[in-house]
């Protein structure tokens, strides 16, 4: 005989109320005793584990008495088994079906599509968001719960038949104009969906070069050609086992500086973040920066389209973070670009934050002082509302003013009409306190020593 307290051997023998009370009296035993044992927490646990069974197992019968009751939308119902879909997914046909029938299928070493017979080019299968959101609407309507969704398969573990498929995309990269059109914006479109894709990239010699051929050997490009194959390059090189030999590939960063250059505003955009996705690797960064890629990167950054803004000042960030490249990018005209966004108020954090880096480089610090750099700085730290861009103003500020005590003046005379510096100094980052605080500092040498003399 059980003690009392222990549930019997057969759940089923207590009904929920019956239940609520055990759960109830347990409960309030083990507030209320300060010694309670651990034999008591564990059967509040069981109790509750099976109050909570019962439920379900009532909601699910009331739930399939239901569904036996009413007829689904044929659109609703999988091909092969007949029933309502609860993980509706496309195969290459465009056809749907319910993931584990049309697994099932495929797993046997069938390559056709159970309604059509056609032959699959590849067995990815793809999920039908739209139906799977019909079928959640309507059951909602009708009263019924939900169908719950079977556990989403990896597609890391890409079939031979994929794999065959990429390499045949790969094959017509090098065959006409038409096919290697066809081939590229698939490629673009499974590497964006797909990580597998992207893998396979880093798995397959040559696949790279292959990838590329179209846009090296032709001088009078398809555009849309073009486009798709920098995108492509794109989404493989997301991929971090990628990135290295993306960017060691000899052809790659010439194409995208020249991708930079010409070609739809997404190409150009695109090759801008490929190239930002690739200066993760700090040898990469050194890599684009001897390229000379921060050239055609801060001349777009120039032209100014708002699509490119915020990948080109990311990989101009990037790229300067090492600092090698920071030389670079003031011998390339970066000062005067950046500035040039800043005084306009285009994009003044990403400005701010590139200009903050190159402000340990000596030469960028006097071309910041000779372009007026200091009452936009002092304007901005005046009327923002960006404490991390106010951050990076007085850092540049306290730069520029240890370069060139002159201008102080300018500083001082904004400390006696607003107090900007003085209130930084009091309610800034961190980071901006000390800055704000070593420019107080100097002024009140200089106001020093000019009293002594």
């Amino acid at each position: 005989m059980a003690k009392p307290g222990v549930l019997d051997s057969d759940p089923e023998a207590k009904n929920i109320t019956e239940l609520k009370k055990e759960l109830q009296r347990l409960v309030r035993s083990i507030v209320d005793d300060e010694d309670c044992s651990a034999e008591a927490i564990d059967q509040a646990k069981e109790t509750l584990s099976v109050l909570r069974d019962l439920k379900l197992r009532k909601k699910s019968s009331l739930s399939l008495k239901l569904q036996k009751t009413v007829v689904f939308p044929d659109e609703f119902k999988c091909p092969i088994s007949k029933e309502l879909m609860k993980d509706p997914v496309i195969v290459a046909s465009g056809q749907t079906y319910d993931r584990p029938f049309i697994q099932k299928w495929l797993n046997s070493g069938n390559q056709t599509c159970p309604q059509t017979n056609q032959v699959l080019a590849h067995t990815l299968l793809i999920p039908n968001h739209l139906v799977r959101e019909m079928i959640e609407q309507w059951s909602k309507k009708q009263g019924l719960e939900s169908p719950n969704t079977v556990p989403y398969i990896n597609e890391e573990a890409i079939k031979e038949a994929d794999s065959d498929h990429f390499l045949c995309l790969l094959e017509k990269m090098s065959s006409t104009l038409s096919d290697q059109k066809a081939a590229a914006k698939e490629l673009r479109l499974l590497t964006k969906k797909h990580p597998c894709y992207r893998a396979l990239f880093a798995d397959t010699e040559d696949g790279i070069p292959q990838l590329l051929k179209p846009i090296c050997e032709s001088n009078s490009l398809d555009s849309d050609l073009r486009e798709d194959v920098i995108t492509t390059l794109l989404n493989i090189s997301i991929h971090d086992s990628n990135k290295k030999p993306v960017a060691e590939t000899p052809m790659v960063i010439p194409l995208l500086m020249k991708a930079l250059r010409t070609g739809t505003i997404e190409t150009r955009s695109n090759a801008a973040a490929a190239i930002f996705t690739l200066s993760a690797l700090d040898s990469n960064k050194e890599l684009i920066g001897k390229s000379d890629a921060l050239k055609p990167l801060i001349e777009l950054l120039e032209e100014g389209h708002p699509l490119t803004m915020k990948d080109v000042s990311s990989a101009i960030f990037s790229i300067c973070l090492i600092h090698e490249n920071r030389a670079r990018a003031v011998k390339d005209g970066a000062v005067r670009v950046i500035l040039t966004k800043v005084k306009n108020r285009i994009h003044v954090a990403e400005s701010l934050a590139i200009l903050a880096l190159l402000s340990t480089h000596h030469t960028a610090v006097q071309d910041m002082g000779e372009l007026g750099a200091v009452p936009s700085l002092l304007s901005i730290m005046r009327e923002g509302s960006c404490e991390r861009s106010k951050e990076n103003c007085v850092a540049i500020l306290q730069a520029i003013c240890l370069y060139d005590r002159s201008k102080l003046k300018e500083v001082r005379d904004e400390e006696n009409s607003h107090r900007t510096i003085s209130e930084l100094a009091r309610t800034g980052t961190s980071r901006a306190k000390r800055k704000a605080t070593g420019i107080l500092d100097r002024l009140n040498k200089i106001v020093n020593i000019t009293h002594t003399a």
